[in-house]
């Protein structure tokens, strides 16, 4: 039997998905601040080590709002350009409750971070040089490759011996001859092997790894084991969950273990992004055509690639309601095999292939779940479509339009007329 997720979590507050998305336009994202504030404390409560802090990884979902949220919640960020940085200060993050996890900055980046006070990490031998020219006698993160990767899709995985990412861990000595040129401290490591785990394992694999690189650096500051952490996105099959429980029991052996060899009580943190948000969102479209081409049936919606670039780049699965009149449509055994697609000139522009759903009807609402990390950070204006609104529904189900959609003007602004 089906599980559907906006039913058990109370997701709507009581509010329609037909109602919301008359008002606000379709498509739209929709938000839950309860479900929101939920996911940050189940990772604030991760390991019982005192000196340990999260960086919520910005990149996953940057909206002003959802920010502000999540630094209420107690949370810090990682931020991965001047952007972020910008936006996340807007939010009211202090300069060091952020985290800038650079990756081939230009100078000029790299200096906008300095200005701010903000803490950098550099993950290549020649941006550390770059570090150390624009700020002789600083102090400096450097972000090393453990040797490990993992990840849901190879585009997703960001450690290992084919990535771009991190600084061999073969290269400490190298790392000791720059710090040592430019009169460098190096404050902290930090590591990211993948992203959307649901097995703790090649996590704790590369946090062992991490450590062992740290073990050669005296002195350290902090240690940021990365994110990754996974959600359920087949949750309608039944999908479990990552367990945190067993992961945060045996992480804090493995860091209590590392911090009596070392001699120095450090700060640990990690950077999840998707955990804090994808949950917490719903992505609501229209069906606006049914039709059958050559016995295959295509339900075309207004949720194109450019709304939700996900399953076209990484063939990401996301689970899918359907609301009639106002109501969740469950499945009753009549379930067909629908091609669910965008209204993008692209062939690749498909939601959902073969999926099983309620026999679709032109002006249905389909609701895609665990919409809110990636989804509208990656958006576009491909096609020179617009991007759409974002609403968050509050504890107390009052919905709160919380970025507008784009306008055709919008299209416009940057042109020299």
């Amino acid at each position: 039997m089906k599980k559907y997720y906006t039913e058990q979590t109370d997701f709507y507050k009581g509010n329609s998905p037909l109602d919301i998305l008359k008002r606000y336009g379709s498509p739209l994202y929709v938000y839950s601040e309860a479900i929101l504030r939920q996911k940050c404390r189940e990772m604030k409560n991760l390991i019982k080590y005192r000196n340990f802090s999260i960086n919520y990884s910005t990149k996953a979902n940057s909206n002003l709002e959802l920010l502000k949220i999540i630094r209420e919640e107690g949370l810090n960020a990682d931020a991965m350009s001047p952007g972020e940085i910008y936006v996340l200060l807007a939010a009211g993050f202090k300069p060091e409750q952020i985290f800038y996890i650079s990756n081939n900055v230009s100078e000029e980046e790299m200096k906008y971070a300095l200005d701010k006070g903000i803490m950098i990490s550099v993950d290549s031998l020649s941006q550390l040089e770059m570090y150390g020219r624009l700020n002789p006698g600083g102090k400096v993160a450097v972000r090393f490759n453990p040797g490990v990767g993992a990840g849901h899709h190879e585009k997703v995985v960001t450690a290992g011996k084919k990535t771009k990412f991190g600084i061999n861990m073969d290269y400490v000595d190298e790392v000791k001859d720059i710090l040592r040129k430019y009169n460098l401290k190096l404050a902290g490591i930090n590591q990211h092997i993948g992203s959307l785990f649901l097995e703790g394992a090649p996590y704790l694999q590369g946090v062992k790894s991490l450590l062992s690189i740290a073990e050669q650096f005296d002195d350290l500051e902090f240690i940021d084991m990365g994110g990754g952490f996974g959600v359920p996105y087949r949750k309608q099959e039944g999908q479990e969950c990552l367990d945190l429980g067993e992961l945060g029991t045996k992480l804090d052996e493995v860091l209590q273990d590392w911090v009596r060899e070392y001699g120095k009580e450090v700060a640990f943190k990690i950077e999840p992004g998707r955990y804090i948000v994808a949950e917490c969102s719903v992505l609501l479209g229209t069906v606006h055509s049914i039709k059958n081409n050559y016995g295959v049936v295509y339900a075309g919606t207004d949720i194109g690639f450019n709304v939700l670039a996900r399953p076209v780049m990484y063939d990401s699965h996301h689970d899918i309601e359907v609301y009639r009149d106002g109501k969740l449509l469950k499945s009753t055994g009549s379930d067909q095999p629908v091609y669910v697609v965008g209204n993008i000139c692209e062939s690749g522009d498909i939601l959902a292939k073969d999926r099983e759903l309620p026999p679709l009807k032109e002006g249905d609402v389909l609701g895609v779940m665990d919409a809110g990390a990636y989804g509208y950070s990656m958006s576009s204006n491909y096609n020179n479509r617009l991007r759409p609104a974002e609403v968050l529904i509050g504890k107390d189900g009052t919905v709160t339009l919380i970025r507008r959609r784009d306008t055709l003007e919008d299209l416009m602004r940057n042109f020299i007329v």
